[in-house]
């Protein structure tokens, strides 16, 4: 376990970005109000999600790694980050759905029907919080890895590397 410090904490870091944005949503309108916008305000976690991976990688190649870290290390260390998001999405999910923003299923199942987007059975079956759950067991692997994937050539670096620099 102690091995996996860094990744672990990094996971947490990036449950707790999860929530707080999520919680900048709801007080921002888009859970209700707004709700009309919140696909594309969501799309927005992105670029903390991005963030929070890279500060990650740099931290392990920084304080575990001696400065320096190979493309399978970045990679290594970005799936275990992506394994812990993933084992802790369900609980973080109910945290939202229950604590965050309860809501927020009612008012995007009425305005999904309101707008002719799904009929009310469709969003009932979809913006609830088992299906949320399951889409967070699909998609945070998936972006995890995909991340993890691309941030690994970017934060890669070899004693040669700095012997040229």
């Amino acid at each position: 376990m102690a091995k996996f410090k860094t990744e672990i904490k990094w996971g947490l870091i990036f449950v707790l970005m999860t929530l707080t944005w999520v919680l900048l949503e709801r007080l921002t309108g888009f859970h209700d109000a707004l709700i009309d916008k919140h696909y594309v305000i969501t799309m927005l976690i992105f670029f903390p999600a991005v963030t929070v991976y890279f500060l990650a990688l740099l931290d392990k190649r920084k304080n575990d790694l001696g400065g320096f870290m190979s493309y399978k290390q970045g990679v290594i260390t970005g799936l275990i980050i992506t394994a812990v998001v993933t084992v802790v999405s369900p609980l973080t999910q109910f945290v939202v759905s229950t604590i965050i923003t309860p809501d927020f299923f009612d008012n995007m199942i009425a305005h999904t029907v309101e707008h002719g987007h799904k009929t009310q059975e469709e969003a009932e079956a979809y913006f609830n919080l088992r299906s949320y759950i399951v889409q967070g067991l699909i998609g945070a692997p998936v972006m995890g890895t995909v991340t993890t994937l691309i941030l690994a050539i970017f934060v890669r670096r070899s004693p040669e590397d700095v012997e040229e620099g």
